[in-house]
């Protein structure tokens, strides 16, 4: 008999990829393969591929809130997850939209983009970050780069480094951070560190897998957690299961021979249709 329980239902937030690895496509291939109903806002078009991004265009923000209202006043969201937002006007549309719908949970994946190429417009979005939007997401997803940004000090080069700024970010009273250790100490395992207000550090360990198909990578982690959290108990048993799903995804795809740079995951392995 066909369970009458609906699917959760996810909201991704995000820029186009037109190469399908990363962004919103990458986004929505998450949310079906781990069982959740995709719905989108595009924040911006790419004209991308597997060696970059040749191209930009920014969505307006009257068509971002537009987007956003579309979907939120049909369709019932359990969770959000949030990528790239290229200027200050988007983040503080975003922000709005979050305020005035008290979303059930909320993943923040920190792009850092700079569409005019100037380093303080960067500088500009990031601050619109911190102030509008972080406090509003349940759980921040930066990898080292990001962190690094975000908290104005060099790129971590060590578990303890990556710690010590995780915490520089937690105590501005956000409420979770999962820290992405990325090529951290290039050893053999890639690590990830789960901070959350008033929990002691988790740790997630998964054997490293040596391939150039990582496009996508922060897209698609943060993208299950928003699928998998209204499917667990708690953050850290949605985590660990977003974790081994991306774990899953990277080594199924780690031959593929698609494009000249960077290939994309295999999002759908457990079916075996990519």
């Amino acid at each position: 008999m066909l369970s009458a329980k609906p699917n959760p239902r996810a909201l991704t937030i995000a820029g186009s990829d037109s190469g399908g690895g990363a962004g919103i496509q990458a986004d929505l291939k998450t949310f079906a393969a781990l069982g959740a109903y995709g719905t989108s806002v595009i924040t911006a078009l790419t004209a991308q591929n597997t060696t970059g991004v040749q191209r930009v265009m920014v969505t307006p923000p009257q068509m971002i809130e537009a987007q956003c209202e579309s979907v939120l006043s049909d369709i019932r969201i359990d969770a959000v997850k949030i990528g790239m937002l290229a200027d200050v006007e988007s983040i503080k549309t975003v922000a709005q939209v979050l305020q005035r719908h008290h979303l059930p949970f909320v993943v923040l994946d920190p792009v850092m983009v700079a569409t005019s190429g100037s380093a303080l417009a960067l500088e500009d979005t990031v601050c619109a970050l911190k102030e509008y939007l972080m406090p509003l997401a349940d759980v921040i997803t930066p990898n080292l780069f990001e962190l690094s940004v975000l908290t104005q000090q060099p790129i971590a080069t060590t578990e303890e480094e990556m710690l010590a700024q995780g915490q520089i970010l937690m105590q501005e009273s956000y409420n979770a951070i999962l820290l992405k250790g990325g090529h951290i100490n290039d050893s053999a395992q890639a690590v990830d560190w789960l901070l959350q207000a008033g929990y002691d550090p988790i740790c997630f360990r998964s054997a490293r897998i040596e391939t150039q198909n990582t496009h996508g990578t922060g897209c698609t982690l943060s993208s299950a957690i928003a699928a998998l959290r209204p499917q667990h108990q708690n953050l850290v048993n949605a985590v660990a299961a977003s974790k081994s799903y991306l774990h899953g995804a990277i080594s199924a795809a780690q031959y593929w021979h698609l494009g000249h740079g960077f290939g994309p995951l295999s999002h759908f392995w457990r079916t075996k249709r990519d």
